[in-house]
């Protein structure tokens, strides 16, 4: 399944378990489980790596100099999982497109390095979640590979595109990865949970998190032996998400996912057109897949109260993220019936509730302004 599914998002080879070599996949609940686990493989691995180098220092000395790297864009399960790690964990500044470059990782590698910590890992975010920015894996990769860095890819929302060839150049770089994750329960039709992650060297990850108990008997013997999930994520049970999926592909096959991530991508499309032409709105980033984040053109927390006063209608939920300090509206295109009815039928409440909304911050701004007699008295 894990082969099946790889191939169809156009992952390299070196993740397959058929390509013969130490890649594979496993299902985790969610990418933040997916994220924690690549970056206790990561660690174990820096930990061995440092151990070479310095035999006198202790695994807590060495975790003491451990430092990890995601773009400030990233979502906050990459901090979460630096947490639970007892890992120092440093977000990086991103470019004009939200995007982490290679410049800012190679300068923040360079300081840490001169203050005597030990880069070693790097999360990079294809679709981050407040934005649907890229961070450039063309660039990132190679510092990886220079420095021996572990770099591993969350593409929790935006991996679903790319069952569509023409979303792919998103994955540009991706061969530099040491893990990648992405969520079919998010935008691929499967119900949560079900979060797939494929490692470059799975061996890696089980020698991180392996614990051997008396009572569970070992996979038995044979000539291709059955990967041992117990050892590839936190907890010693797990479900049988594959069926699930294989349930998915079977239904819809793939030209019914493409056509359905398709026509998601088509509708957000139609949302960012009719924000362009009402001038009181204004399109905040670049619409990439199906997620349009757009703002009114109004000062201070506006946008904030904006967004307040739609969800109090309940005819809509959206919620918000920040561009350079600023807080923008998300609109996202997700549900499988979504059509453009819907899109329409959302656009006129929001433009109705910014008619209204503006007409009451006109007449609160001119209750707060004196008037003329004020100051001729």
């Amino acid at each position: 399944m894990m082969d099946w599914l790889a191939k169809l998002l156009g992952l390299p080879d070196h993740f397959l378990f058929s390509s013969k070599g130490l890649g594979g996949g496993v299902i985790q609940g969610t990418a933040s489980e997916a994220c924690f686990v690549a970056l206790l493989a990561a660690k174990a691995k820096a930990i061995r790596d440092a151990k070479i180098q310095h035999p006198d220092w202790t695994d807590g000395q060495i975790t003491d100099k451990l430092i990890a790297y995601n773009s400030e864009h990233a979502h906050q399960a990459a901090d979460r999982a630096a947490l639970l790690a007892h890992i120092k964990c440093r977000g990086l500044p991103s470019d004009s497109d939200l995007t982490l470059r290679g410049a800012a990782l190679a300068h923040a590698i360079e300081e840490d390095k001169a203050a005597g910590l030990i880069p070693f890992y790097v999360l990079a975010s294809l679709g981050t979640t407040g934005h649907c920015a890229f961070d450039n894996l063309t660039e990132l990769g190679p510092i990886c590979q220079a420095e021996n860095l572990w770099l591993h890819v969350d593409a929790a929302y935006a991996g679903s595109a790319f069952i569509c060839p023409e979303f792919r150049h998103y994955l540009a770089g991706v061969e530099y990865a040491d893990s990648f994750n992405f969520n079919p329960h998010k935008w691929l039709l499967v119900n949560f949970d079900c979060s797939a992650l494929w490692l470059k060297n799975t061996s890696l990850l089980t020698s991180a998190v392996q614990y051997d108990c008396p009572i569970i008997l070992d996979s038995p013997e044979s000539e291709q032996p059955m990967p041992d999930y117990r050892h590839w994520q936190v907890a010693l049970g797990r479900r049988f998400r594959s069926l699930k999926l294989w349930f998915v592909l079977r239904l819809f096959g793939l030209d019914g996912l493409q056509k359905h991530i398709r026509t998601q991508v088509g509708l957000a499309k139609e949302f960012e057109k009719l924000v362009d032409q009402d001038d009181r709105f204004e399109i905040a980033v670049p619409v990439r897949l199906g997620l349009v984040c757009f703002r009114l053109k109004a000062p201070g927390t506006a946008n904030e109260r904006f967004l307040k006063k739609i969800n109090q209608t309940k005819k809509l939920f959206m919620t918000q993220a920040t561009v350079n300090g600023s807080a923008v509206i998300r609109f996202t295109v997700c549900a499988s019936r979504t059509n453009s009815e819907d899109v329409l039928h959302s656009w006129k409440i929001i433009q109705d509730v910014a008619t209204e909304f503006l007409d009451e911050e006109k007449a609160r701004t001119k209750l707060k302004m004196p008037s003329l007699a004020a100051y001729i008295q």
